[in-house]
């Protein structure tokens, strides 16, 4: 059986430096980092390499035990979570604000409800005046503290590493295998995290009627039929006009770069709404990114009359308004109720295998001969489009050279005609395809 990457999880109240030290560990900042309390709200989950060993760290929200707000109570369940998941935990600590009451509680918790190594890092210990801070800390009974500042990079964190690596269980990358990378996008509010919820059957993303919930990319390991996926929550993108500057346009950037870094992205778009002109707007990014994709036409089950809202219907409306995505599946779903889910993973490694296929040049070049002897390009000024071989140029997507006499004489109209025709040949269903055209040299044509 294959080991899991093992897993280290941050814990400690809001506002201690967690996302700080992730970004600090994983060498960027993927981690949303702000002054503002509760920016982490989910669980986020990064790869860490340290002396040739390889783990997973966990970034959690900040908790403060025993508050009944219903955000904080779902990031309090979130870290329960990260902490049973774990093998090693990081508490992390303020050294400039001292030991809080709110630590304590922590450190109790901790105590009573998971055995496993815990380290107490205490942070913000960024000059050598600063080290009699970490003296107040030993009352804890926690062991040796580990002053560190995540900030700028100082400290104890190489000690603090090794240390870590050593109670880690073993682990190869070999052992890994390869995993589809998934992403869940859309709009603000249309049950992006409940349908991931659905998914993996757990409640492993913040689920609440207020949009904007999420605020960072989410990433969960799951198999699925053999299948290894790793499956990306994001935060919805809003119309532009309409996202503030600071923790959402972050949130925005961190889900454009999960849609660039997908293999396959889930689009959702709220069935009661339509495909909205901001649903349209994502359409484009995901496949100016060249990205495969699936549509999910969620909250199916709030369509009351479905007798004059049919699937067909409501498909052909989409094809009319955006014929460019007339080779994305739709599925009808609803997240709610489970509705049809057991239908998104087939349609997934479809559009996966799809994207990653590859055509010999032999049979490429007979598909778009018969195209050229079905439909004679029409001549321009005199001059007729000549197509003298072509071959594919990579996957994902697939992307073909055409190479011909005059590239200024090749339609639109045409090229999309040669686009169709492979489709029909070979498929390709759920994603993009590139065709790039280039002129033969004299020479080369003799």
């Amino acid at each position: 059986m294959m080991k899991k990457k093992p897993i280290v999880a941050i814990v400690g109240r809001p506002n201690v430096g967690k996302s700080t030290f992730v970004n600090r560990l994983i060498g960027s900042r993927e981690s949303i980092v702000d002054d503002m309390p509760g920016v982490t709200r989910d669980r986020l989950y990064f790869d860490v390499d340290w002396a040739s060993r390889q783990f997973t760290v966990i970034d959690t929200g900040g908790i403060i035990p025993g508050m009944e707000d219903e955000i904080m109570v779902s990031i309090y369940t979130q870290v329960e979570i990260a902490a049973e998941q774990a093998d090693v935990i990081l508490f992390l600590v303020d050294g400039k604000d001292g030991l809080n009451p709110t630590d304590e509680d922590i450190a109790n918790l901790l105590r009573k409800s998971f055995k496993k190594p815990v380290f107490l890092v205490v942070n913000k210990i960024d000059t050598p005046e600063k080290m009699s801070f970490i003296n107040e800390f030993y009352a804890m009974g926690m062991g040796e503290p580990y002053p560190i500042s995540a900030m700028h990079g100082t400290g104890d964190v190489g000690d603090l590493l090794d240390e870590v690596v050593k109670v880690l269980p073993e682990f190869s990358a070999k052992e890994e295998i390869k995993k589809i990378k998934l992403s869940v996008v859309g709009k603000p509010n249309v049950g992006k995290s409940s349908l991931v919820n659905a998914l993996l059957g757990e409640d492993r993303v913040i689920v609440s009627e207020v949009s904007g919930t999420t605020r960072d990319t989410i990433d969960t390991e799951l198999t699925v039929d053999g299948v290894n996926y790793t499956l990306v929550d994001t935060a919805g993108i809003r119309k532009k006009a309409r996202v503030d500057y600071g923790i959402e346009k972050f949130s925005v950037v961190r889900t454009l770069k999960a849609i660039r870094n997908s293999d396959v992205v889930l689009l959702m778009i709220d069935a009661t709404e339509g495909l909205t002109d901001q649903d349209k707007k994502i359409s484009q990014i995901i496949v100016e990114d060249g990205r495969a994709f699936i549509i999910l036409v969620n909250k199916w089950d709030a369509i009351e009359n479905k007798e004059t809202n049919s699937v067909n219907d409501f498909t052909k409306k989409i094809r009319k308004e955006c014929p460019f995505l007339d080779y994305v599946p739709l599925l009808f779903i609803s997240a709610k109720t489970k509705q049809r889910l057991g239908k998104i993973f087939p349609a997934v490694q479809e559009a996966y295998e799809f994207t990653n296929k590859r055509i010999a040049t032999n049979l490429l070049n007979k598909v778009i001969l018969e195209a050229l002897s079905l439909n004679p390009p029409p001549s321009q000024k005199g001059k007729r489009l000549r197509i003298y071989y072509s071959t594919q140029a990579s996957v994902a997507p697939p992307t073909f050279i055409l190479f011909v006499n005059n590239k200024d004489i090749l339609t639109q109209s045409y090229e999309r005609y040669i686009e169709n025709k492979l489709r029909e040949s070979f498929g390709f269903f759920g994603t993009p395809i590139r065709i790039v055209i280039r002129e033969k040299l004299k020479e080369e044509k003799k």
